[in-house]
């Protein structure tokens, strides 16, 4: 089943009787099927709940202004070349070690929705794993799960995150937004990113499995976002994004630190 209209992607969003498509449960400690089994995003009912609580947590204790200053300031300092800044950004705020953070997010990430499993993803979820050991606030939670919680948000902020950076200043440059005058480009990043997050999404479809009958269903978010007011791109009913707003942060900062140039 294939959904383009809002009322229909609500009903789904909210039901409980759909979930995401079943991961593979069985890969070996380490691997990139092994992390995409233990993460919320794939996770259903109480375990998914639970999952969702430990990234919730991490969250609670990061400020989005600070990292929308931060990704400003690194992008900056970057001379506009911002690939990579969220990751660094969001890692640093999460405790992470700087060194080869974001080629691993980078590598891990190739395969991370799609599920595709290759040996250079294994090797950085390894190493991503290993940059969250020593965190520079010691875990509040079993060290495992939030070894991978911190990876998740990680890979969520380069898949979904730079995603969205991308293409809010491809259409800063289109007539998607009335150009404005260089002085006034941080007064413009605002809009550029709820025009974006409703008209070119970078996450186009969300899809669900009714666990009743198997079927799948596909939610066309581009379509969807045209039908009616708002957008539905972080996700909205069961399982909205938890990330929103820091996500919404490290964009603004990012988007702002180019056009201010």
């Amino acid at each position: 089943m294939v959904i383009t209209r809002r009322a229909g992607a609500l009903a789904v969003l909210a039901d409980t009787r759909y979930i995401p498509p079943p991961v593979r449960q069985d890969a070996p400690e380490g691997t990139l099927a092994w992390l995409r089994a233990r993460v919320s995003r794939f996770s259903a009912g109480e375990v998914h709940a639970r999952r969702r609580r430990l990234l919730e947590d991490l969250l609670s204790g990061l400020d989005p202004d600070a990292l929308r200053d931060a990704a400003r300031d690194l992008t900056l300092e970057r001379g506009g070349r911002w690939e990579g800044v969220p990751v660094t950004v969001l890692g640093r705020a999460l405790g992470f070690r700087d060194s080869g953070l974001a080629d691993a997010v980078r590598a891990a990430a190739s395969g991370y929705l799609s599920g595709e499993e290759t040996p250079e993803a294994d090797a950085a979820v390894r190493t991503l794993l290993s940059l969250a050991a020593s965190p520079v606030t010691p875990p509040r939670n079993d060290p495992v799960q939030e070894a991978v919680a911190r990876v998740t948000l990680l890979l969520q902020a380069h898949d979904a995150t730079e995603g969205l950076v991308r293409n809010a200043l491809r259409h800063a440059e289109s007539d998607l937004v009335p150009e404005p005058p260089p002085a006034h480009g941080a007064d413009l990043v605002p809009e550029v990113l709820e025009r974006t997050l409703r008209l070119d999404p970078p996450v186009k479809v969300m899809r669900r499995v009714d666990r009743e009958t198997g079927g799948e269903v596909r939610i066309e978010l581009a379509e969807v976002n045209l039908d009616g007011e708002g957008h539905l791109t972080f996700g909205a009913g069961v399982r909205p994004c938890p990330a929103g707003r820091h996500a919404r942060a490290l964009a603004a900062g990012v988007v702002a630190g180019v056009l201010g140039r």
